[in-house]
């Protein structure tokens, strides 16, 4: 099995869209490492119901890939479409087998939260659902990097732990977007 593979790449787009375009071009363009894929801005009617979004995500937008890579900034734990990604990735379904799973803090997490030590971070200001899979093992969060290297094997082995450990989709989809300065269960 080659050591490349096809990312959905899941990200505060109004907030984090300078780490992604830096993202896709350093290790999906420049080096090879995956080839990117994620829901832009506009791809799919916000009017449209809840569940047909979750099913155009599952079906249009993760169907060939293998493993996602949320993006955590300051803020991407409050968006909804960043949990139904997760959610989608994680399910197993005949038309979308399961992806593995990672989480990379951006520098623009460890800005906003600037009493965390780097290489640490808030459980409670990541994506709930990444978190839930973090603990359950299936799940991995790293430190953003540009070693291509480096991220080439983590999402390598997000790929292997997906048949290797069980997922977590236990939590309730977001209805909405959250706010605050952290989430409760």
């Amino acid at each position: 099995m080659s050591n490349r593979h096809k990312v959905f790449v899941s990200y505060h787009h109004a907030l984090d869209e300078s780490y992604k375009k830096i993202f896709e071009l350093r290790f999906g363009n420049a080096f090879g490492a995956i080839v990117p894929g994620s829901v832009q801005d506009g791809d799919i009617d916000p009017n449209v119901p809840t569940e047909t979004i979750r099913q155009k995500i599952r079906d249009e937008y993760l169907r060939d890939t293998s493993v996602t890579v949320v993006l955590i900034g300051a803020l991407t734990w409050q968006r909804k479409h960043i949990d139904w990604e997760i959610g989608a990735s994680i399910r197993d379904t005949k038309a979308n087998p399961r992806s593995g799973l990672l989480g990379i803090l951006l520098p623009a997490y460890h800005a906003h939260h600037t009493r965390l030590e780097r290489g640490k971070y808030n459980p409670k200001t990541i994506p709930p659902r990444l978190y839930d899979n973090i603990k359950a093992g299936f799940a991995s969060i790293h430190n953003w990097t540009e070693d291509p290297t480096t991220v080439q094997g983590w999402i390598h082995q997000a790929y292997h732990r997906k048949s290797s450990a069980l997922p977590d989709n236990s939590r309730a989809s977001f209805g909405k977007n959250r706010s605050g300065d952290e989430w409760t269960d």
